[in-house]
C-alpha cells in the first residue's frame, strides 16, 4: 500500500491567511509554512504558474519544512500554452518573448525552462519535490497536434517527475480515456484525477487512472456551478460535505494500491474551506 498524503493547493492564499486558521503568532511567511507543515505533509506551489520560481524561495522552503515533506509545483504558464504576460518573465527575456510570438526565437522556451529548473533544484536535491504539475488549458483538445505538444513538453522536462491535468473533458470521456491513460504512461507522467462540478459542458469527469508507479495525484476544485464564468472566489467557493468526500475514499485507496505515493490536494481555496476539507479527508482515510 502506497503512502497517502493530504494537503491543499496553497498555504499562502490570502483568503486562508485572513481566515483565522493560522495561529495568531504565525504572521510571517516562515511561521505560516512551518505551521502548515505540522498539519499536512504536502502542499502545492501555485505561484510558479504565474511567474518563474526563485532559487532563494526553494532554499527557504527546504529549510522551513521537515524531511519527507513534499511540494507539488505548478508548471509555468508559458510551458502549458496558457496566456503569459511579458512581465511574468525576467526583464532580460522580455524582448525575446515579444519576438518569439512570431517564431523568431525558438530557443526562448529552452532558456526559460533552464531557469525554472535551476530554481527548483534545491527542492529536488533535498527530496522535497513531489512532482511538477502541468495543467493544460481547455483549448488543448484531444488529437494528434495536442499529443505532439505534450511530447515536446515532456522532452523539455526530461528527468523531472511530471503530472498532467487536462481541462478539456474530452481527454477522459468514453473510450478516449484508455488512449489518454496509455499516452501518459508512454510519457512517463502521472495522471491527475479531478473533482469538480459535473453539470457544465466543461466538466472534466472524475476518472481515476494510475499511469505512473511512483505517484498518483488528485486535485479537488470544489463543485461550484460558477466554474469558468465567475470570479476566482465564486469558482472555488465550496465546502465539501462528508458525503462528497466519501466518494473519493475507495478511489484514493485503490490508487494507493498501485502507486508509491498518492497526493490529494484541495483547491477550493475560499477562506479555510480547503484546509477543513483536507482535515476531514484525512480523518475519513484514517490518517489522523
Amino acid at each position: 500500500m502506497g503512502e497517502i498524503r493530504i494537503g491543499t493547493c496553497s498555504w499562502t492564499d490570502k483568503a486562508l491567511v485572513t481566515s483565522g486558521w493560522y495561529p495568531r503568532g504565525s504572521r510571517d511567511a516562515e511561521s505560516r509554512l512551518r505551521h502548515y507543515a505540522t498539519r499536512f505533509p504536502v502542499a502545492e506551489v501555485d505561484s510558479t504558474y504565474y511567474g518563474l520560481p526563485s532559487l532563494r524561495n526553494s532554499k527557504l522552503w527546504v529549510d522551513r519544512t521537515p524531511d519527507g515533506f513534499r511540494f507539488d509545483v505548478k508548471a509555468f504558464s508559458l510551458f502549458t500554452g496558457h496566456p503569459t504576460h511579458p512581465e511574468a518573465l525576467p526583464a532580460d527575456l522580455r524582448p525575446a518573448f515579444a519576438r518569439g510570438r512570431a517564431g523568431a526565437d525558438p530557443g526562448l522556451l529552452d532558456e526559460v525552462w533552464q531557469r525554472y529548473g535551476a530554481a527548483l533544484e534545491p527542492l529536488r536535491a533535498a527530496g522535497r519535490l513531489g512532482t511538477l504539475v502541468f495543467q493544460f488549458p481547455a483549448r488543448l483538445v484531444p488529437g494528434r497536434p495536442a499529443e505532439e505538444f505534450l511530447r515536446r513538453c515532456r522532452e523539455r522536462a526530461a528527468g523531472w517527475p511530471v503530472a498532467v491535468e487536462f481541462r478539456h473533458p474530452g481527454w477522459w470521456q468514453g473510450d478516449r480515456a484508455d488512449a489518454t491513460a496509455a499516452l501518459l504512461t508512454e510519457l512517463d507522467a502521472a495522471a491527475v484525477a479531478v473533482d469538480m462540478v459535473q453539470t457544465l459542458p466543461s466538466s472534466v469527469p472524475p476518472v481515476v487512472r494510475v499511469t505512473h508507479p511512483r505517484l498518483a495525484l488528485v486535485r479537488l476544485h470544489g463543485r461550484s456551478s460558477a466554474w469558468g464564468t465567475g470570479t476566482k472566489e465564486e469558482r472555488f467557493r465550496h465546502a465539501y460535505t462528508t458525503e462528497e468526500l466519501s466518494e473519493w475514499v475507495p478511489r484514493v485507496r485503490e490508487m494507493a494500491v498501485r502507486a508509491h505515493e498518492v497526493h490529494v490536494l484541495f483547491n477550493n481555496c475560499c477562506g479555510d474551506a480547503a484546509v477543513r476539507a483536507a482535515e476531514a479527508m484525512r480523518h475519513l482515510l484514517d490518517l489522523s
